[in-house]
């Protein structure tokens, strides 16, 4: 096989990596990639129901506080970063006990998928916060993201839940808008259809060593 042949090869190879997978149930890949269940929210499972009536509360308190006090922020996709306090300290007035999920390494990671654990008489229950306006809510906007690991933050066979608010700007402060809230959705997302979509990245030493690639052109004192 010549270079020429060897590199068109690669080019289609690369090409086929670059379509998409779509409509894949979030069921799939999260036991994917950390060999947990996604559960079903049963409506008929006693724990579950009293889970629900204590997490509508909560969910309601936290959305009470979050109108009493307001959320600044200069654009509305920064709110979410901040709903997520309110929740956590409702859940624990309701006797759900919320934490930062942990790894298989029991390190405790705030970034990523899932952002909370509930414990509730025992069972665990994963939540994720999220808010919407009503621009947004029906749009295609990407508003749910998961990114593989190799020390992954699921560790337990649960249902997976999202807790949405949809937020709305009150009034102005300075440079930043005051978010409040109107209405709140509990979703059950073991059938959520998710997308792939590749990337192709780099890092530092490679970006600026000059060895793997790059060639410098100029620099300078600033």
């Amino acid at each position: 096989m010549t270079n020429e042949e060897y590199t068109r090869k690669l080019e289609s190879i690369i090409k086929q990596m670059l379509q998409p997978l779509k409509n894949i149930p979030l069921n799939v890949v999260i036991e994917a990639i950390s060999d947990k269940k996604v559960l079903q929210f049963d409506k008929n499972n006693e724990i579950h129901k009293s889970f629900l009536s204590k997490l509508k509360k909560a969910a309601l308190s936290a959305g009470k506080e979050i109108n009493k006090q307001g959320i600044q922020r200069p654009r509305p996709n920064e709110v979410g970063n901040d709903i997520e306090i309110f929740v956590k300290e409702a859940l624990g007035k309701f006797g759900i006990l919320a934490e930062t999920p942990s790894t298989k390494t029991k390190k405790h990671k705030s970034a990523g998928y899932p952002d909370l654990l509930l414990i509730f008489e025992n069972t665990p229950f994963y939540l994720e916060c999220k808010t919407f306006n009503e621009d947004t809510v029906s749009s295609s906007q990407r508003s749910f993201y998961l990114s593989p690991s190799e020390d992954f933050k699921v560790i337990y066979d649960a249902p997976h839940l999202v807790l949405s608010y949809e937020i709305y700007s009150d009034y102005t402060i300075g440079g930043n808008l005051v978010y409040k809230c109107k209405t709140y959705k509990i979703l059950s997302i073991e059938k959520l259809l998710v997308d792939v979509k590749y990337e192709f990245n780099s890092d530092n030493n490679r970006l600026y060593s000059y060895n793997h690639g790059t060639i410098l052109l100029a620099e300078g004192i600033v």
